[in-house]
C-alpha cells in the first residue's frame, strides 16, 4: 500500500465531508439549524456541529502526543444548545475545528501512520484513528444533510447526482464533477 496516497486520499475525503456539511448548512436557514425532528431523541444541525466542532479541536489538537480527550472537552455540554450559542459562534467553533484537523492531516507523514496514539485511554494506531474519525464524522455529516434536505423541502439543491439524472450523469459525469467544485 502506497502510505502516502493514503493520506492524499484521506484528506481529501475528510475535505469532501466538509463541502456536503457545508453546502448542506448554507441552504437552511438559521431558525432551521436549531430545530430538531423530536428534541427527545434527535439532534439540531446546530448541535450537530458544535458537536463535531468539539471533537475535532479535542481530537485533532496535539494528535500525535496527547490523548484525544482533552482535559478541557466538555462532551455533554456538545449536546446542549446555551444562550451563547448563536449562529455566529457556532459557525466560528466550526471553522475552528476543521481549521485544526486540516492543519494537523497537513503535518502526517507515511511514518506517523504506524504510531500509536490514545483516545479515552485507548490505545489506536494512526491509521485507525484516522478511519475512525472519518467515519464518525461522515455519520454526523449524514445527519445534517439529511435535516438540511427535510427543513428545505422542494427547495433542496442536491449536493451529488440528484435523484433521477443517474443516466445523465454517466452520459456526461464532467457536467456535475465541474458544479460541485464550484
Amino acid at each position: 500500500m502506497n502510505l502516502e496516497q493514503f493520506l492524499t486520499d484521506i484528506r481529501r475525503e475528510f475535505s469532501r465531508l466538509r463541502q456536503l456539511a457545508d453546502g448542506a448548512i448554507s441552504q437552511v436557514n438559521t431558525e432551521e439549524m436549531f430545530d430538531s425532528l423530536n428534541e427527545e431523541v434527535s439532534n439540531s444541525i446546530a448541535v450537530i456541529m458544535k458537536h463535531l466542532a468539539g471533537n475535532m479541536r479535542s481530537r485533532w489538537r496535539d494528535f500525535l502526543t496527547t490523548d484525544g480527550e482533552k482535559p478541557d472537552r466538555h462532551r455533554d455540554m456538545e449536546f446542549e444548545i446555551t444562550q451563547d450559542d448563536d449562529f455566529n459562534n457556532l459557525h466560528k467553533q466550526w471553522e475552528t475545528g476543521w481549521q485544526i484537523l486540516t492543519n494537523t492531516l497537513e503535518t502526517l507523514t507515511p511514518a506517523d501512520l504506524s504510531r500509536t496514539i490514545t483516545i479515552r485511554g485507548e490505545p489506536l494506531l494512526v491509521s485507525q484513528a484516522l478511519l475512525r474519525q472519518l467515519s464518525h464524522y461522515a455519520y454526523h455529516v449524514g445527519q445534517i444533510v439529511f435535516l438540511a434536505k427535510h427543513f428545505t423541502g422542494d427547495a433542496w439543491e442536491s449536493l451529488s447526482i440528484p435523484k433521477g439524472k443517474s443516466e445523465d450523469f454517466n452520459r456526461n459525469p464532467g457536467k456535475y464533477l465541474d458544479e460541485s467544485e464550484e
